[in-house]
């Protein structure tokens, strides 16, 4: 993506009293290759000796945050599935379910969708998996990129598990195809488009920025002392939820529009390197 240079200007002094930092995966913390960046690992003991809190923030899904953080995933507050599911330590902090017949709902769309020659399936994600019933190979090659704990089923309509949200894999334009299809559900619930191909519904009033103002209030911090990391539009509350909100250089231009700050792309480390300047280590 080609970005103007107008807009966030580079973070590079140190930042006051910072206590928690929330930044975002893919696109964001993560390289192209969707990798955690080696920087990371000899950045997290000084976070900690700081008494700075890192939280990951991803819609990925809780049990895939565990396993890519996995040498210190028991020391984290890991936000995931978009702010729908907080959990420290493998303990749950909040969480946020749908209805069983908006579920139903949206995988009867997605049907139709797939029906009509569009390349789409839908993920079920619950607190104990997530489920796929497409044999499309696109939309199951994705899941499993993103799926740590996936269920392979016949018939989403009768998984039973506790839904946080419900994802769909677009593999054209999920903000051309996908999310017009599902727009109308913004009455009564969040239609986030969270990727080029992925569109998430959930919860009405859940985003990554309520999740943050949760991990907050628990910790007595401030939106002064927080620090934001992100690049597409489910990061845009999170940024809101911290006086220091940073965009990727990468980013999406509604997010580069948001941010106060803007850091080096993904691809360079921008979030370790910015970090660093933020904290003057």
């Amino acid at each position: 993506m080609t970005l103007d240079t107008a807009g966030p200007v580079a973070l590079t002094g140190p930042l006051p009293d910072i206590r928690l930092i929330t930044v975002d995966m893919d696109g964001t913390l993560l390289d192209e290759d969707h990798r955690v960046p080696p920087s990371l690992w000899s950045l997290l003991p000084e976070l900690r000796e700081r008494g700075v809190l890192f939280c990951p923030a991803s819609g990925r899904q809780h049990a895939t945050l565990v396993a890519q953080l996995a040498p210190v995933a028991r020391d984290l507050v890991v936000i995931a599935e978009n702010g729908s599911y907080v959990a420290r330590g493998g303990q749950e902090i909040s969480s946020t379910t749908i209805d069983r017949r908006v579920v139903h709902d949206v995988v009867d769309r997605v049907r139709r969708l797939a029906a009509a020659g569009v390349g789409a399936g839908a993920v079920v994600c619950g607190k104990r998996s997530a489920y796929l019933e497409t044999p499309d190979p696109r939309v199951r090659a994705e899941a499993d990129r993103y799926y740590a704990r996936l269920e392979h089923v016949d018939d989403l309509l009768a998984v039973d598990d506790d839904v946080l949200k419900v994802a769909v894999f677009d593999a054209g334009s999920a903000a051309d195809t996908t999310e017009p299809a599902l727009a109308s559900l913004r009455t009564s619930h969040q239609v986030v488009v969270s990727g080029a191909h992925w569109v998430d519904v959930m919860a009405r009033d859940v985003h990554k920025g309520t999740a943050v103002q949760t991990v907050q209030r628990l910790h007595g911090i401030t939106r002064s002392q927080t620090l934001a990391f992100g690049d597409y539009l489910n990061d845009l509350q999170m940024l809101d939820a911290a006086e220091h909100s940073v965009a990727m250089a990468n980013a999406h231009p509604q997010v580069l529009a948001r941010a106060r700050y803007r850091a080096p792309s993904n691809r360079e480390d921008g979030v370790v390197r910015t970090i660093r300047a933020a904290l003057g280590l």
